[in-house]
């Protein structure tokens, strides 16, 4: 309108309007959203962004401040005065209101349009905003936007959430709601950038996921039963960081979470073996103390897929690591024709090693009770036996060896059974007459 500095006359609008723009810090928060509202509507125009930014800036600081006073209940209406102060002293009432004070604001910031919210979030940021409440605003808004609206305005609310997510500490994003979301966004084609940030927040806490949460239907038009290629993905996110950056404690969870899913896709009849193999050797050996479990997985998926030729179920066999499979699985694996012969062969072997093993600590523990070490029977200055010499601990120590001479026993028999068919396993393949045992409960 021209009416600048240039122009004469009073009242100059433009120095009106730069004198009620320095007074917004004592503004009230209604008329703070109706500013806003209205310049997020002149987005498109450049001079309405220096007005937004110090709308927003002015926001920000009263919801940062706002931990002692709580504002009223209708701060939406143009007639509220924005903020009252909180007059309890129960100590019930005061972390009810300490709740309620954090979160106030997250109504009435529904009103604004993405790009603002991204704009308002960036900010809050900047100036250390606790992050589990931004999370939780902006799960709060995720919900509320898409309860209504078209199919692209959901695709762009569940988009700008995922990005100012990623933003955040992920230590401080709910991983519950992270699947909430991510079950949303498979039905709206999102952008590819959001959906890799999603899956890498999912993967870098998939320690603290459930089989529930792993177990998502395939895209449409695919005909296997679940989404196995984001579940790869979400374990290629976990060990992003390599295997140094995850606790071991981590690794066994996801580990045991694997099993699990494992075992419930390896029925479906149009699983590919490379997806199965996948599967199975995505996390490093040390991630399981025993592949009994993957074992019983495999047996599952060789007997519905039993049209493999034997190198693709050598493939297979490949993600087995025989050495911790237990006495009675490598028992049954001798006898499965479901397996390839060079499996069994395998499994007999390790079992082998293993008695040789036992049979070399057996005789190193014998002979330290038959002659102890001098140290062991020295007497002291003061005329007392070494504590190691005590009738307790020979005691202790003959217990252990009697258990150890036990299990040689009990493993010598099982290698000698399996020897034993073993051969006429080989006669019956030729044959064709062999006709393997049901599989037993297998140790975890």
């Amino acid at each position: 309108m021209e009416m600048n500095s240039s122009v004469s006359g009073t009242p100059n609008l433009l120095e009106e309007t730069e004198k009620s723009l320095k007074g917004m810090n004592f503004w009230a928060w209604s008329e703070l959203l109706i500013t806003i509202k209205q310049c997020q509507d002149l987005l498109p125009f450049p001079s309405s962004s220096g007005s937004l930014e110090k709308c927003v800036d002015s926001l920000i600081g009263r919801m940062v401040t706002s931990s002692e006073p709580s504002p009223c209940p209708s701060t939406s209406s143009p007639d509220s005065s924005g903020v009252r102060f909180s007059c309890d002293t129960g100590s019930t009432e005061s972390l009810k209101n300490s709740c309620s004070r954090a979160t106030w604001w997250f109504e009435d910031l529904l009103v604004l349009s993405t790009n603002l919210v991204e704009m308002v979030i960036k900010s809050m940021v900047l100036r250390k905003f606790d992050h589990s409440i931004i999370s939780r605003f902006l799960f709060y808004y995720q919900k509320s936007k898409c309860y209504t609206g078209t199919p692209d305005e959901k695709r762009n609310v569940v988009e700008t959430v995922i990005d100012m997510l990623y933003i955040l500490d992920w230590n401080s994003v709910s991983f519950k709601s992270l699947f909430g979301i991510l079950r949303v966004s498979l039905n709206l084609n999102i952008r590819k950038c959001s959906r890799t940030k999603l899956e890498c927040m999912i993967g870098s806490q998939m320690d603290q996921a459930t089989l529930d949460n792993m177990l998502i239907p395939s895209p449409y038009g695919m005909n296997y039963l679940y989404n196995v290629n984001l579940v790869l993905r979400f374990l290629k996110a976990f060990l992003h960081g390599g295997i140094s950056q995850t606790s071991p404690t981590q690794l066994r969870k996801v580990a045991s979470l694997m099993d699990l899913y494992i075992a419930e896709v390896a029925p479906d009849p149009c699983l590919k073996a490379s997806k199965f193999l996948a599967l199975t050797m995505a996390l490093p050996d040390s991630a399981r103390d025993s592949y009994d479990r993957i074992y019983r997985a495999t047996d599952m998926y060789l007997q519905v897929h039993a049209g493999l030729s034997e190198e693709e179920k050598m493939k297979i066999c490949c993600a087995l690591n025989y050495e911790k499979l237990s006495s009675e699985a490598c028992t049954h694996l001798s006898q499965n024709r479901k397996f390839p012969s060079k499996s069994a062969v395998q499994a007999l072997m390790s079992q082998q090693i293993k008695l040789k093993s036992l049979v070399k600590a057996t005789n190193k523990t014998k002979s330290y009770i038959d002659s102890p070490p001098s140290g062991v029977i020295e007497i002291g200055r003061k005329g007392k036996k070494n504590e190691s010499d005590s009738p307790t601990n020979n005691e202790k120590l003959r217990a252990h060896l009697q258990g150890m001479q036990w299990r040689v026993t009990e493993l010598e028999k099982i290698c000698l059974k399996m020897q034993t068919q073993m051969t006429k396993i080989m006669k019956s393949r030729v044959s064709g007459h062999s006709t393997p045992r049901s599989l037993p409960k297998l140790c975890s």
